[in-house]
């Protein structure tokens, strides 16, 4: 399940975590089963046949965590994603999708619909639904990383019969994500998915390579999808044990 592709670079210097995972690595030095349950929409919940990352990083976790005896910990990846949905329907889940589960990390992955859908949503609305779940999950024994957009072309280009240019609006929606991260009490971390992506376009990946060759190009491709698990793998590794990146 690791990435096969040489050409994957994990840009840690990009992704890599400001802040510690405690209770994550609390949890690990328990040796008993941990817990993380991944919510968010379709990015998290799998689309168009392709294998998404929560299984990739349930997958990834356990080789090092458990395969590698760093601490004998086995680790489940709750899978809590609906495709089509936005912070605002995810938080009405949080009790009986995220707080019910009692895990020692959540991963929240938002605001792509809020571009892809954008007549839909109000990105005030959206950004304040963030700020909120993040103020519920503050005062529970859990870790939270947002993780933001994906880079394809439905969120940077005109795609189909849209006449907007998604670009500028991506990028404050991501600006949007890492603010709420740092206003949180305390603050969170945030996987800069859009960032890392971006950055293998910049060094020569073709953006078509990273969706999945859907009409609406709104999907990562099974490589990039298996890049962006190997780079959230290894920030969280990174921040549970205490290694540079």
């Amino acid at each position: 399940m690791a990435c096969q592709s040489p050409d994957c670079k994990t840009h840690q210097e990009i992704v890599g975590f400001k802040y510690p995972l405690p209770h994550f690595r609390a949890a690990l030095k328990s040796q008993r089963k941990v817990k993380v349950v991944a919510i968010g929409s379709s990015s998290t919940a799998g689309a168009d046949k392709v294998l998404p990352f929560p299984p990739r990083l349930e997958m990834m976790l356990r080789q090092n965590f458990y395969s590698k005896l760093i601490y004998g910990s086995m680790i489940d990846v709750v899978n809590r994603g609906i495709g089509g949905q936005e912070a605002p329907e995810e938080l009405s889940r949080f009790e009986s999708d995220v707080i019910a589960e009692a895990p020692a990390l959540v991963i929240w992955q938002v605001g792509t619909n809020a571009i892809y859908r954008n007549k839909d949503y109000n990105p005030d609305e959206v950004a304040a639904a963030i700020s909120v779940g993040l103020s519920w999950l503050a005062t529970l024994p859990m870790d939270v990383v947002l993780m933001d957009l994906q880079y394809t072309k439905a969120l940077i280009e005109k795609v189909g019969d849209s006449d907007v240019v998604k670009l500028p609006l991506s990028e404050n929606m991501v600006s949007r994500i890492a603010a709420a991260a740092e206003n949180a009490q305390p603050k969170v971390n945030v996987f800069r998915r859009f960032a890392l992506m971006q950055r293998w376009v910049d060094a020569g990946s073709s953006l078509d390579n990273l969706d999945d060759g859907y009409p609406e190009h709104l999907h990562t491709s099974k490589w990039a999808t298996n890049c962006v698990a190997q780079a959230l793998s290894e920030a969280i590794v990174n921040a549970a044990v205490g290694a540079s990146s």
